[in-house]
């Protein structure tokens, strides 16, 4: 019987890039902003997320797509003219 790791606390950006599917450069530029909540460790600086933090951001976004789509709801062009 195989069990799963547990899932780490901290995620690196190059880790939340692949989450998220999208670019390292555009997760910093997240965290920069303070879009998405992160800390820095070490001497080098290195930015860590919290696996809850990357959660919290994506239902975050999820919300605001739902208000998008209600604010601007798609209507369907009448080509037949």
């Amino acid at each position: 019987m195989s069990t799963m790791a547990p899932s780490p606390r901290f995620l690196t950006l190059a880790d939340v890039a692949e989450v998220l599917n999208t670019s390292s450069a555009q997760v910093y530029a997240l965290v920069r902003r303070g879009d998405l909540p992160a800390i820095k460790i070490g001497g080098r600086g290195q930015w860590r997320v919290e696996s809850s933090k990357l959660e919290e951001y994506i239902e975050q976004m999820y919300s605001e797509a739902r208000q998008f789509v209600v604010d601007h709801p798609f209507v369907e062009s009448d080509s037949s003219d």
